[in-house]
């Protein structure tokens, strides 16, 4: 709040004077030492004048490390960014102003003395080659002013009695998303809060699907088609749109905010890649979820190796007979369609080989969940992400249509995928903040009930730190989706920033909950408490669609050129 050009709350405790100006200054010092990095593990990585990727595995602790401080620098430029707009909007209010200058106080403070890669990983900037001399180029008046003062408990604190004050609102400050996609936000959190929320729980404990009731309900609020275009059959919104949608649904149960990424994907591979009357024949049928879609990729010994896959695809007249064995399929039993990557090149052994199929199946049930000629499959128990099922599957000269050869082209299945990534990670990126926000709202309330010692748990500093710090790096993580989803809309190249939110993205997701649980204590270690089940849903986050030390590699490798 101003009071005689000072920033002051409400309890008469100064926020830092001149806030944006400072956060301002300090961004540039960020960026020169993370070119100073980027040039000093680039002189580790290259051999002769190409950077080498036996190098880059040679020296993998800096090159990730690399990667993690270029997230670092773009989350504070982008959160500056969001600031910004807020003060001109006359939206940057005292929880904003909280929000913005605990970012600043932490993550400058982290990037000078170790970033979390995760609990036991901590990168310093000496692991990328730089001395105590280059960083000094962090001793600015702007980044010692922040680090000392911008992340303190009183703030943190402050920033709790806010969130409590308003806690009706939907998110902890504005998002800084315009009006129209704040409403497609309301429309889908009251969907969740009537008739996700209460359920999910069960759903998980017992094992179970989302029930076909909740999958057409959202075919009938668009999730489905939201970002596949009119012609098609579906809504043509932005990836921000999805964002927004698969953050808001993730919130009420990853299950159910995840649905739609399977048709996002089997949907962008089509627009992608398809032929012309692929797009006609099943772009509508995905968008109206007619057809549901599974994705099958990964094989039992391949991972994150795609380009070792060793499933075949044997031409047999105009069709094609696939054997093989494939694994974590989600959602694969009652879907009526499989992208497929398959290798149709029997002398090769890397990615170019590959083809991508729309292989069609039959739903099947709990009885018989794979009743199609040529398949077979078992599930895989698990221990979160439990509403679609994963499942290994058997290919034994399972028929495929000729037709159904993505875009009617043999060895293209790989790079068909690698198109699809930009929009997957993103949507992963979402649906993290999701569930990182499930966790602060199950906490949150938890922290309000649960006395001890004579007061309610939120009111002692380090719980009440905890829900600080989730409510801070959820809107960072927010505000580096979003941005990859700007990137996205405008036709720009995103595979770094998509990378970089589902870095940030599965990192705040897993410590929310973990914080979560840790507030809950005993009770949270109990199967009937939600923040149980958060724990389970948010781990996976950080290995599905590129697990974190494969994201940091892309992101690396991209810096270094």
């Amino acid at each position: 709040m101003a009071h005689d050009g000072q920033n002051v709350m409400m309890d008469g405790t100064p926020l830092l004077d001149d806030l944006l100006g400072l956060t301002a200054a300090a961004v540039p010092p960020v960026e020169a030492l993370l070119e100073k990095a980027t040039t000093s593990v680039r002189a580790l990585v290259t051999e002769g004048d190409r950077v080498s990727a036996s190098l880059i595995e040679a020296h993998q602790t800096a090159a990730h490390g690399l990667a993690w401080l270029a997230t670092y620098a773009q989350s504070l430029r982008q959160m500056q960014n969001w600031a910004e707009r807020l003060q001109a909007d006359g939206k940057f209010g005292e929880t904003e102003q909280l929000l913005h200058q605990i970012t600043f106080g932490e993550y400058l403070w982290q990037i000078y003395g170790g970033i979390q890669m995760n609990q036991g990983e901590v990168v310093r900037l000496q692991d990328l080659g730089l001395t105590q001399d280059d960083q000094r180029d962090l001793m600015n008046d702007a980044v010692m002013t922040l680090t000392q003062s911008g992340n303190t408990q009183n703030a943190r604190v402050r920033l709790v009695v806010l969130m409590q004050e308003h806690s009706a609102n939907i998110t902890v400050g504005t998002s800084g998303l315009d009006d129209e996609l704040e409403m497609i936000r309301e429309q889908f959190r009251r969907y969740a809060v009537d008739k996700v929320e209460p359920f999910a729980h069960d759903w998980h404990l017992k094992d179970e699907l989302i029930p076909m009731e909740v999958i057409n309900e959202l075919a009938e609020m668009g999730v489905f088609g939201l970002t596949i275009p009119e012609e098609y059959g579906g809504f043509g919104l932005s990836k921000a749109s999805m964002c927004v949608v698969s953050e808001e649904l993730s919130r009420g149960y990853i299950g159910v905010g995840s649905l739609g990424t399977r048709s996002e994907i089997a949907a962008e591979l089509i627009i992608a890649g398809g032929t012309e009357e692929q797009k006609q024949k099943w772009l509508p049928r995905l968008a109206s979820a007619e057809t549901l879609p599974t994705a099958v990729f990964t094989e039992p010994n391949t991972g994150s190796d795609l380009g070792s896959l060793r499933t075949r695809a044997v031409k047999d007249g105009d069709d094609y007979k696939i054997t093989g064995n494939k694994t974590w399929i989600t959602h694969a039993a009652r879907t009526q369609v499989m992208t497929l990557l398959a290798r149709t090149d029997p002398d090769t052994t890397n990615y170019k080989g590959l083809s991508m199929f729309l292989a069609e199946k039959t739903p099947g049930d709990d009885a018989n969940p794979f009743p199609t000629t040529g398949m077979s499959g078992g599930e895989i128990e698990v221990l979160g992400y439990r509403g679609m099922k994963e499942y290994e599957l058997a290919f034994d000269n399972f028929h495929v249509k000729g037709e159904n050869l993505l875009g009617g082209e043999e060895g293209k299945g790989f790079k068909q995928l690698m198109e699809t990534f930009e929009s997957a990670r993103i949507q992963t990126a979402a649906r993290a903040i999701g569930v990182a926000q499930s966790a602060l709202d199950i906490s949150m309330q938890y922290a309000i009930d649960r006395k001890q010692f004579g007061k309610s748990l939120i009111e002692f500093p380090r719980v009440a730190s905890k829900l600080a710090m989730m409510a801070v790096e959820i809107m960072v993580a927010r505000q580096l989706t979003y941005f990859s989803a700007f990137e996205k809309d405008e036709g720009r190249r995103c595979d770094v920033e998509a990378g970089m939110a589902k870095l940030l993205g599965a990192r705040v997701a897993w410590a929310a909950a973990d914080n979560g649980l840790q507030i809950h204590g005993g009770n949270g270690f109990a199967l009937e408490y939600k923040i149980s089940r958060v724990l389970c849903d948010a781990r996976i986050l950080n290995i599905f669609e590129g697990a974190a030390e494969i994201q940091a590699q892309v992101i690396a490798r991209r810096l270094l050129g």
